[in-house]
């Protein structure tokens, strides 16, 4: 959607594409990045049927905005939990100008009508831009080679009940064996947690979630996937890669057409988490060991991982409160991946240029999204503002998402998005949202 006024943002600090940071302006108009420059001036672009609103933006620092590629926003069925409004409200809060989501709703998208419907709700409710994925199920509908716009198929190997869970090596190979559009995995070996759960029965400490669906649950899960992808050459995307194994088997056995993710979640939580938050820290797949959480950093840092994903998926505080393992699993995220990056890099474990990289640029190039992930002539203005000089602690009371709540409360965190702007249009400054503005469903070239 295109601006009602040209922008123009001066004074800041713009991430180049060749990673650099450097002092400038920037000129927007019609949802497109028309100019940069050392100093641009409004009278260089007003006429007489259009006016420039200016944007200053000295000691701030301009990213690509945030292409979140895994979120669970809950809509339609579930909607009590998140929905489409809401959950782009926080996106818009985090910086997040894109996000992709997943089809364990209610229906699951798994049609051609339930990806409509989708597109529809979000059109309609959406602040920021949005894609979906379509559900692979054992039945092999037709429309999940023919469903479109669609960013990709999903599939349940693990960690799933009902039509989603696909676990059979033969049904996985005929999904894999037709088509060529880039098949997601949630790579957990499902009978593998099967007989754990029955091990472990009757324990109630969530804790025991991490060992239940372990390490080697997931390694077998990704090594399937891998031996697939490699048998038809088929696009692969691993999606919240979580155990140093499996960053391993990547490091040695990657094809060009593999790609993987990490969330914040899998790099600065771990299984301590549990003695603080409880079930709060409970997620599939579960947090690992510290091990798991340096090998992952290192991994994403080699460009083993490509990039970061939050899989957002909130339930209730009420929900979360009952005790394992009748707690649901799932975190909210898209308000804080930001925020937990940008202060990573702050701290000096990476760049910003490299946060930029795996929240948006890789995103963008994996997905096949034109036009996204970069501050350059030519490219849509979905961008954000980030203040890396001001510290704020996560706040319940502050969380945009309709759960309300956050694994990294207590945290103090630079890089929050000052002013995220999509398409052109400014969807929050300073605290306020414009609820009127809608975003785009995207491309998939």
């Amino acid at each position: 959607m295109s601006s009602d006024l040209p922008l123009l943002i001066h004074n800041a600090s713009i991430l180049q594409p060749d990673g650099s940071l450097v002092l400038g302006d920037v000129y927007i108009q019609n949802g497109i990045i028309q100019a940069i420059a050392a100093e641009l001036s409004a009278t260089d672009f007003s006429a007489s049927d259009h006016t420039v609103k200016e944007v200053d933006a000295t000691g701030l620092t301009l990213l690509p905005g945030v292409i979140d590629p895994q979120v669970h926003f809950r809509e339609p069925g579930l909607e009590y939990k998140e929905d489409l409004f809401t959950a782009s409200c926080a996106c818009a809060r985090g910086g997040v100008t894109s996000f992709l989501e997943m089809p364990n709703t209610r229906p699951l998208t798994t049609t051609q009508a339930a990806l409509d419907d989708k597109l529809n709700r979000a059109a309609e409710k959406c602040l920021v831009n949005y894609g979906f994925f379509i559900g692979a199920t054992a039945e092999m509908l037709p429309d999940l080679l023919e469903a479109t716009p669609a960013c990709g198929i999903k599939i349940f190997m693990g960690s799933m009940h009902g039509a989603l869970l696909v676990d059979e090596e033969a049904l996985l190979d005929q999904i894999f064996s037709k088509g060529d559009r880039l098949i997601a995995v949630h790579a957990e070996n499902q009978a593998r947690i099967r007989d754990r759960r029955q091990q472990f029965a009757g324990i109630t400490d969530p804790a025991i979630h991490s060992q239940i669906q372990d390490n080697q649950a997931a390694l077998e899960a990704t090594q399937l996937a891998l031996k697939l992808s490699k048998k038809y050459q088929r696009r692969l995307h691993i999606l919240h890669l979580s155990t140093a194994e499996e960053a391993e088997l990547l490091r040695q056995e990657k094809p060009a057409w593999v790609t993987a993710e990490v969330t914040p979640q899998h790099l600065l939580l771990n299984t301590s988490a549990y003695e603080t938050i409880g079930t709060r820290a409970q997620m599939n797949p579960p947090l690992r060991s510290p091990h798991d959480n340096q090998i992952l950093w290192q991994a994403l840092l080699d460009g083993v991982i490509d990039f970061i994903a939050t899989d957002h998926a909130p339930h209730t505080l009420e929900e979360k409160a009952k005790p394992y393992p009748d707690s649901p699993s799932g975190m909210p995220g898209v308000e804080t991946s930001l925020a937990l990056l940008l202060t990573q890099a702050m701290q000096g474990r990476c760049t910003v240029a490299q946060v930029a990289n795996w929240m948006s640029t890789a995103v963008a190039k994996a997905y096949r999204i034109p036009n996204k992930g970069l501050i350059a002539i030519g490219y849509d203005a979905d961008l954000v503002l980030v203040d890396l000089n001001t510290y704020r602690p996560v706040r319940r009371e502050d969380q945009l998402t309709k759960c309300g709540w956050s694994s990294f409360e207590g945290w103090n965190l630079t890089g929050w998005a000052v002013t995220t702007i999509v398409g052109g249009r400014i969807v929050f400054d300073h605290g306020k949202l414009n609820t009127s503005m809608r975003g785009q469903a995207l491309r998939f070239s």
